[in-house]
């Protein structure tokens, strides 16, 4: 099938599900992830996963996670430091726990237990901000946490990972192994101080010289510049790119361009590259891996979601957040997404993971992100 016929489909299939969830009062984001599902491999098999379709997925995110930082608040955001920081820590620490005894029940080795834990431990909350964007909430003082554990997150996923693959001997020289990953997360320190510096003094700058620019949409065309910059340059350190595009939004946040920006980057996301990423990820539920293993896709799902609400809403409740408050950034940090993916992709390229065993991970992974945005939703209603 041709792109362009794909990219009609799953344009259609996305103003359908999304205008379905809003009748029903639920989040756009439920009914376009719902029709991944059914125009993909699981169910329709109308549209299946592709090199073209990753691209727009990974634009979609990184505008995303862009249109997140430029609704944010930089001071609170540094304010919410420490309950961002706790909310992470504990969000991690009790995935890694249950994931591991689940796959020590189902006769994993040690190290394809830690792998499966490490795997469940990485959040990615981008579908958390489209819903937390949709019903007004992101930039209150639950969805600064949520926003800021998921960079906390991130860098420790990151560095879990360095340090388990650098371990079970994945470097290509075992003696090169430790300076490799001292270099390798020196190299993500600095380049998240260089990506601050520039975010404070260099980038509202920037946006000055656009008013002697005659192009047209030049402030457009220029934060789009540097937005894939800062996510290239994530990625080359080893950092998820979203990082860099949501450091990027934060520095736009108090320049006079926010309004247009917000508005231009809008039409821009949300009219093709977004919601081709919240197609993909139903693109990759397998209907036939979940029935092959089906106790382990259940535990799997309903573990990582318990575990993650129960971790990062313990670590809401120790930064002194009310329970609802505290169930509420739990709930918003439940969704794995790309982040996840990613590192059960390493596990399976490492022989980490067997491939029937990736399968059912995978399914269970999707799950968790599809049924992620109801619990929000619900604790959002039910928050003070």
């Amino acid at each position: 099938m041709q792109f362009l016929e794909t990219l009609f489909i799953i344009l259609l299939a996305t103003l359908i599900g999304g205008q379905l969830s809003n009748r029903l009062n639920l989040p756009a984001v439920i009914g376009e992830l719902l029709a991944g599902i059914i125009v993909g491999p699981a169910v329709l098999n109308i549209v299946q996963p592709n090199d073209m379709i990753k691209v727009f997925s990974d634009l979609g995110v990184i505008l995303l996670m862009f249109l997140a930082g430029l609704e944010s608040d930089l001071k609170i955001l540094v304010k919410l430091l420490r309950p961002s920081f706790l909310v992470a820590v504990c969000g991690m620490i009790i995935p890694i726990i249950v994931a591991y005894a689940t796959g020590i029940f189902f006769h994993f080795s040690q190290l394809e237990s830690i792998f499966l834990g490490l795997t469940f431990a990485a959040t990615s909350v981008s579908i958390s901000v489209a819903v937390l964007q949709e019903m007004g909430r992101l930039n209150s003082k639950e969805g600064l946490t949520i926003l800021g554990a998921a960079v906390v997150d991130d860098l420790l996923s990151i560095l879990l990972l360095s340090v388990a693959t650098s371990m079970i001997g994945v470097a290509t020289a075992k003696n090169s192994a430790g300076l490799k990953l001292i270099l390798a997360i020196f190299l993500q320190i600095l380049y998240l101080f260089l990506l601050a510096f520039i975010s404070v003094k260099i980038i509202p700058r920037l946006f000055k010289l656009s008013q002697k620019i005659t192009l047209p949409a030049s402030e457009t065309l220029i934060a789009m510049i540097v937005i894939i910059l800062s996510a290239w340059g994530a990625e080359i350190v080893g950092l998820s790119n979203v990082i860099g595009a949501f450091f990027t939004g934060l520095a736009l946040s108090k320049t006079q361009a926010q309004k247009s920006l917000k508005q231009n980057f809008t039409a821009i996301g949300y009219s093709s590259f977004i919601p081709v990423f919240f197609i993909s990820i139903g693109l990759e539920m397998s209907i036939k891996s979940i029935a092959n293993d089906f106790l382990l896709f259940l535990l799997l799902t309903v573990g990582s979601i318990l575990s993650k609400l129960i971790g990062a809403g313990l670590g809401a409740k120790i930064a002194g957040f009310t329970n609802s408050n505290a169930f509420l950034v739990g709930t918003g940090m439940v969704t794995r997404g790309e982040m996840a993916l990613v590192v059960a992709q390493i596990g399976l390229s490492n022989h980490l993971l067997a491939p029937s065993a990736y399968s059912t991970v995978i399914g269970a992974i999707i799950m968790t992100t599809v049924l992620s945005p109801f619990l929000l939703k619900w604790a959002i209603s039910h928050s003070k």
